[in-house]
C-alpha cells in the first residue's frame, strides 16, 4: 500500500504565524499583536498601499524566512509522521526563495520528501498534481478552495486571521498535537 501524501503549507502553519509581526511593527512603526490581525490582507492594518507592502516583502521576506521560528509542536508532530507519511510542502512563496527554505528546513531539523514553491495562494493545481491526501493550511480561502475542489480534508490552523465559518472538509485545530489527533482519526476512518 502506497503511503498517504500530506501537502503542508510553510508560512502560519510549520512557522509560527506571529512571525512577521516585529518585522512589520519595526518598519512601519506600529505596535500590532497577532490578535489584531484579524484578515490575512495587511494594508489596512499598516496604513500603506499594497505596492508599498509588496516592495516591503521583496526586500524582507528572505530575512524573515531565515529567521522564522517554528510553530509549537510542529517539528515533533512533523518528525513523528516521515516515515509513515509523505511530507509534500506546498507554499507561495517564490520560486527565488528555495535555497533560503530549504536552508530553514535543515537548520531546524524539519523532515521533508519535497518542497514546492509556487509563488502563488493557488494551491489547487499542485494539491492535484501531486495527489496529497490531507492538506495543512492557515489561510481561510485556501483551505476552503482546497476542501471543495480537491475533495480531501484540510486541516486549519486557528489563527485570528482564518475564523470564518468552514465548509465539510475543514477541520479547525489550535496546535499540532490536535493536527495529529484529527490525522489519526481521519485516517483511521478511511481505511
Amino acid at each position: 500500500m502506497s503511503k498517504q501524501r500530506f501537502g503542508i503549507d510553510i508560512d502560519g502553519t510549520v512557522t509560527c504565524p506571529s512571525t512577521f509581526i516585529p518585522y512589520l511593527n519595526k518598519s512601519f512603526q506600529k505596535n500590532l499583536t497577532l490578535d489584531d490581525i484579524t484578515d490575512y490582507d495587511l494594508v489596512p492594518f499598516l496604513d500603506t498601499t499594497e505596492e508599498k507592502l509588496n516592495e516591503w516583502m521583496e526586500r524582507y521576506e528572505p530575512i524573515i524566512y531565515s529567521e522564522a521560528p517554528l510553530a509549537n509542536g510542529a517539528l515533533e508532530v512533523i518528525n513523528s509522521w516521515k516515515d509513515k507519511y509523505e511530507l509534500y510542502y506546498i507554499s507561495a512563496r517564490g520560486r527565488h526563495l528555495y535555497e533560503i527554505t530549504e536552508k530553514w528546513f535543515q537548520q531546524h531539523g524539519v523532515h521533508y520528501h519535497h518542497i514546492e514553491l509556487i509563488g502563488s495562494h493557488n494551491k489547487i493545481e499542485a494539491v492535484k498534481k501531486y495527489g496529497i491526501d490531507i492538506f495543512f493550511e492557515d489561510k481561510y480561502d485556501n483551505a476552503c478552495d482546497i476542501a471543495e475542489q480537491c475533495l480531501i480534508p484540510v486541516i486549519l490552523f486557528d489563527t485570528p486571521y482564518n475564523r470564518g465559518p468552514l465548509p465539510k472538509g475543514v477541520i479547525r485545530v489550535y496546535n499540532w498535537h490536535e493536527a495529529k489527533q484529527q490525522v489519526e482519526k481521519l485516517l483511521t476512518t478511511t481505511s
